[in-house]
């Protein structure tokens, strides 16, 4: 099962590509750097903890 690789940061709707750093919950809500350490990397829909998305392949 592959991750689905949103191209939007949840809360401010930043554009996102396939390779910029982003981050995910269990849930694959994604969010832009920024977002994250605003909440302290935990996901503001779920609580769960944010990590870093691993990049695809170029």
């Amino acid at each position: 099962m592959a991750l689905e690789m949103k191209t939007n940061c949840q809360t401010c709707d930043t554009s996102l590509q396939g390779d910029s750093e982003a981050y995910i919950c269990v849930y694959e809500c994604t969010f832009c750097p920024p977002c994250t350490e605003n909440t302290h990397h935990v996901c503001p829909n779920c609580g769960g903890e944010l990590v870093r998305r691993p990049k695809r392949k170029k």
